[in-house]
């Protein structure tokens, strides 16, 4: 048996090539486009749960740092009062800490309000881009 010569394979292609007609060209291009979106979507509905999986890891260690921390700050809080009171009534001890604790509160406050101004919550360049995608799709020629 002998293979087909390679123009005899040229002459089969381009005759399905003429025998396609545009619309079924272009239902072709929409259906591996469709295709090709769905697939996309799919990838990225996988990274994107992969990514929420680490992210939630993530966030449990961060919980049990702050926890930590927490306890720290509570801590040394107790043992400024003891040693304070060790010089003083522990009464004005705790009223001492207490007071320098409300002053770090409110500064943390006031520099946490002063950020939480300058927050835009608008996505200006997704609201940029998605009115250029529908421009484009009004005159794709330009």
């Amino acid at each position: 048996m002998t293979a087909p010569h390679p123009t005899d394979r040229s002459r089969d292609r381009a005759d399905e090539v003429t025998e396609t007609s545009v619309g079924e060209l272009i239902g072709n291009i929409s259906n591996d486009l469709a295709t090709l979106f769905r697939q996309e979507v799919e990838l990225a509905k996988a990274e994107l749960k992969q990514e929420a999986v680490k992210a939630g890891k993530a966030s449990g260690l961060l919980g049990g740092a702050g926890l930590a921390g927490y306890l720290v700050v509570v801590l040394l809080t107790g043992a400024l009062v003891a040693a304070l009171s060790n010089v003083m009534d522990p009464g004005w001890a705790a009223l001492i800490v207490a007071v320098l604790w409300g002053i770090a509160g409110a500064v943390l406050y006031a520099g946490g309000r002063k950020k939480l101004k300058t927050v835009d919550p608008t996505p200006r360049r997704t609201v940029d881009t998605l009115k250029e995608d529908a421009q484009w799709l009004k005159n794709p020629t330009g």
